[in-house]
């Protein structure tokens, strides 16, 4: 009776632990369950909301769209400057205004002046290529360029005018790095009164990467007539001398650059170019998508 007493209640100590290892499994295997459900369910309810983000995304070919024709209307704009650039240059030479301010209304006409340079005080404005044409040959393709790509200097020289006590700078043209030297060009410095043309030109301010100029020296990187002037003891006032006025052995004139730089064939063929691709990618994405959804 003993012993059957001791069978019985090992017997219900083992039921007991059973039921409980069997709760806790149950316990663990529900939650594991659960905690796997969660991702789960919040991976299927974002891939549910593709079709929305589809809409966000399908501003980048819209906008690569428009910045494609915003470089269209750039490229007429930029084309009609041009062409009136050139037929300013094209009019036929005024004389020189009695008054001086009016030249700052007058860029890229053609006035005469009649006077006599001052060799010794060259100034030299560069490195610069040679432009041919007033670099319209090299500047209205599919990337624009800038002529010769032969470097050299453009020779700046204060001219001294015969009809009134006034000195102004001409840019009587180009001339390579070895012709930079003046006594290697002796035959081209001209020397007594003469008459020229010239196209006018205002000052600039410095352009984007171009050193600055250093003020006490005859080498300039751009045109800043103020300070030029002011070294030479002349107006600031500044004409480019005609191709025709060019003297043998000296600079070559007719060096007013009237090609704007115009890529906007390249932007335009880039930015509809994206515009195609990114369309044509958002399409095999999400257009299936967006069918499901209207159904």
């Amino acid at each position: 009776m003993i012993c059957l007493k001791y069978v019985s209640n090992y017997l219900s100590r083992q039921n007991s632990i059973s039921s409980r290892l069997y709760y806790v499994t149950n316990l663990t295997r529900n939650c594991s369950m659960s905690s796997k459900s969660v991702p789960l369910q919040s991976f299927s309810r974002r891939k549910s909301n593709n079709p929305d983000i589809g809409w966000i995304l399908l501003v980048i070919p819209i906008s690569a769209f428009g910045l494609g024709t915003w470089q269209v209307n750039r490229k007429k704009w930029k084309e009609t400057l041009i062409e009136e650039l050139k037929l300013k240059t094209t009019l036929p030479a005024i004389d020189f205004p009695e008054n001086e301010d009016e030249l700052k209304n007058l860029e890229y006409r053609k006035i005469k002046v009649i006077g006599e340079f001052d060799h010794s005080k060259e100034l030299y404005l560069g490195p610069r290529s040679c432009l041919t044409d007033g670099g319209s040959e090299n500047g209205n393709g599919l990337f624009s360029g800038s002529g010769s790509t032969k470097s050299g200097y453009y020779v700046v020289t204060p001219f001294k005018l015969s009809n009134r006590p006034l000195t102004i700078l001409v840019n009587r043209g180009w001339v390579s790095m070895q012709n930079k030297n003046p006594a290697s060009r002796v035959s081209g410095q001209v020397v007594g009164e003469i008459e020229l043309e010239g196209v006018v030109r205002l000052t600039e301010p410095r352009p984007q990467f171009v050193t600055k100029n250093i003020e006490d020296s005859r080498f300039w990187s751009y045109r800043d007539l103020n300070a030029m002037a002011k070294l030479v003891d002349s107006e600031p006032i500044l004409i480019d001398a005609l191709m025709e006025c060019s003297t043998p052995g000296g600079p070559i004139g007719g060096q007013t650059n009237i090609s704007l730089r115009n890529e906007h064939v390249s932007y335009i063929i880039t930015w509809y170019g994206l515009a195609i691709a990114t369309g044509y990618m958002w399409y095999t994405k999400y257009a299936n998508a967006l069918r499901f959804v209207k159904k």
